[in-house]
């Protein structure tokens, strides 16, 4: 077979010895790649009980048969883990170019087990595999971190590490690669904070064979050609990147605004991508093989928030930015620059700060307590809970532990606005019912990455749906569940396979990526294979979840979403009608009335009873 190497590295940290594995064909065709080989292995291998900052939880990068190949942003992985922020599952994906070098190793996916007796760093140099001393770079930022790796490695080779927020465990903390992307939700970073494992080098020269190189080339190219016809147009996303979306979700209504008391934000134009094009951008920064380069570096010259690095993008922007308030930008900018330093999710970090700020200024967490005023709109005080957070100092200490513990402590659980635990993405789903019933059942939390209806609902990519419509919305959710675990199996990035790979009558199988993935890898998938394989993936996450005690009872949203309307915007009055979507979902996904994989959908596609 082709695309993969049907290699996988296995590095016990605790006895600090590494084993290759071959992988059998049948499991590496029946679950892709990438996500679906995580969720394998994981299930197959682990106590799903497991507590997430124990040696006992398995820590996989992964791959897909589409990483390293000439695919349009055929540049992804994941790290799959059990999360330490919701106990339930953790598959954060990132591009950059470690993705590729990872690839290049020879391997397809990389499982850490156990814990190293102090700091240690992995380097994978094709078979070469070190397990060395990382004491020289604990301490310190992503940033530094990457540059003294590569002096003491090589210049080719490529860094995936965590800084000071994943060795102090914060429940946010992200894993940093090339220093400035991230596998950041879900505490991913603090997991390999607590196997004390720092960063993974990852070099050489195994690019994996393709079936039909050719065939491949063609239609990369082609596929190539489409982006670049919309990028001359003036492709909002080769402009802005995601930073022009906080004028879209406002103009609905659903900017979240001061921890999603409000829908709109009045100081909008201050912190949208307009005002970071014109005041910051430097230049467009693509990922490895990405036509569309929607990455931008950005530097603030002078002030008190000078610095040089990458973004903000939309997510930062409705976090740190509007949800907690702050119309400053060349502060939010700054709070984007730290967290990419400290290693931390910009999503969860955000929303956690706004909802303290609401508790402070209703009363519920004195000032004493956090040691200054945490009012909405306070830019220099988000900035200083940030770094607490990182280094877990002062109430930052009760900030690294997320918005759903923080407000469940000060007796008011009501002000968290996540699901499973993990705080909302920045669609306000009230007024965009889909990502509501996404958020509720998402097998990672509240996650826009996870099946993001939002491009119909928002942004009409592939066709328009009405936002505020709860008809044909399970079907719909099912249909973007499923396209994302597919996605996240084969390697691709989702801007691209959504925009370009997706027609717009929405097929269940999307003809051009069927074909990357069958020239790629000889595999000869139909597409009622393939996308009974992403079926696969997701269901068998589920059964991980429901062993894991995450199950059913679960998907539900936060008081805020189902019980208080939205005051203002065009979805003004509105809740989130989960019950009306939620049956209905489950009828779509083959399982029973309580939420529950029934036998018979199982026995479909080949689980474990």
């Amino acid at each position: 077979m082709y695309g993969w190497h049907l290699k996988i590295l296995r590095v016990n940290l605790t006895t600090r010895k590494a084993t290759k594995e071959d992988v059998d064909p049948k499991i590496a065709r029946d679950y892709l790649g990438g996500r679906g080989w995580a969720i394998h292995y994981m299930y197959k291998e682990m106590d799903p009980m497991a507590e997430p900052l124990s040696p006992e939880n398995m820590l996989i990068f992964a791959t897909g048969p589409l990483t390293a190949t000439p695919a349009p942003t055929g540049n992804r992985y994941m790290v799959v883990t059990k999360s330490p922020l919701t106990g339930a599952l953790a598959h954060s994906n990132s591009g950059g170019e470690f993705p590729t070098w990872m690839k290049r190793t020879g391997f397809d996916m990389f499982i850490f087990e156990g814990k190293a007796s102090e700091p240690v760093y992995v380097l994978v140099n094709e078979d070469q595999v070190e397990v060395r001393s990382a004491a020289h770079v604990w301490g310190k930022d992503t940033h530094e971190t990457t540059d003294i790796l590569k002096a003491e490695t090589s210049d080719e080779a490529r860094v995936a590490c965590i800084g000071p927020a994943g060795e102090n465990l914060a429940l946010m903390a992200a894993i940093m690669n090339d220093k400035h992307r991230a596998a950041a939700r879900s505490g991913v970073g603090a997991v390999m904070g607590s196997k004390n494992l720092k960063a993974v080098v990852a070099m050489g020269n195994k690019n994996p064979p393709l079936h039909d190189p050719e065939g491949m080339r063609s239609i990369s190219v082609g596929t190539s050609k489409n982006v670049g016809a919309d990028v001359k147009k003036g492709s909002n996303m080769r402009i802005y990147g995601t930073s022009y979306v906080p004028q879209v979700t406002n103009t609905l209504g659903i900017l979240p605004t001061r921890n999603f008391l409000q829908g709109t934000f009045e100081h909008v134009h201050n912190v949208d991508g307009d005002a970071l094009k014109d005041q910051y951008l430097v230049r467009h920064t693509p990922c490895y093989r990405c036509p569309l380069s929607c990455g931008r570096l950005t530097e603030v010259p002078d002030g008190p928030y000078k610095g040089k690095g990458e973004g903000p993008e939309y997510e930062t922007i409705s976090s740190l930015g509007t949800g907690c308030g702050v119309s400053n930008l060349a502060a939010l900018v700054k709070a984007n620059y730290l967290c990419n330093e400290y290693g931390m999710d910009t999503i969860t970090t955000g929303m956690t700060i706004a909802a303290a700020m609401e508790m402070y200024e209703k009363g519920y967490i004195p000032e004493d307590v956090i040691g200054m005023p945490l009012k909405f709109g306070d830019h220099d005080a988000m900035i200083a809970m940030i770094k607490l957070m990182a280094y877990n100092e002062g109430f930052g200490r009760e900030l690294a532990m997320g918005s759903y513990r923080l407000a469940e402590k000060y007796g008011h659980p009501e002000i968290a606005v996540t699901t499973r635990k993990q705080e909302f993405p920045g669609y306000d789903p009230r007024g965009s019912q889909g990502m509501g019933l996404l958020y509720a059942t998402s097998n990672k939390g509240a996650s826009h990455m996870e099946g993001d209806v939002a491009y119909e609902e928002v942004f009409g990519v592939p066709v328009k749906e009405n936002p505020l419509s709860t008809e044909g919305k399970p079907a719909l959710v099912k249909h973007f569940e499923d396209s994302f675990a597919l996605i996240d199996s084969s390697g691709l990035c989702v801007f691209v396979a959504i925009r370009y790979v997706f027609n717009k009558d929405r097929m269940i199988w999307p003809e051009t990526l069927a074909s990357m993935m069958n020239l790629t890898t000889g595999a000869g998938y139909t597409p009622e294979e393939v996308m009974k394989a992403a079926d696969r993936v997701y269901t068998l996450e589920r059964m991980f979840l429901i062993k894991a005690g995450s199950g059913p009872e679960w998907d539900t949203l936060p008081y805020r979403m189902l019980h208080e309307p939205l005051p203002d915007g065009p979805a003004k009055g509105k809740v989130v009608e989960l019950d009306k979507m939620l049956p209905e979902f489950y009828k779509e996904r083959g399982w029973d009335e309580k939420g529950y994989p029934t036998k018979e959908k199982l026995m479909e596609l080949g689980l474990p009873m």
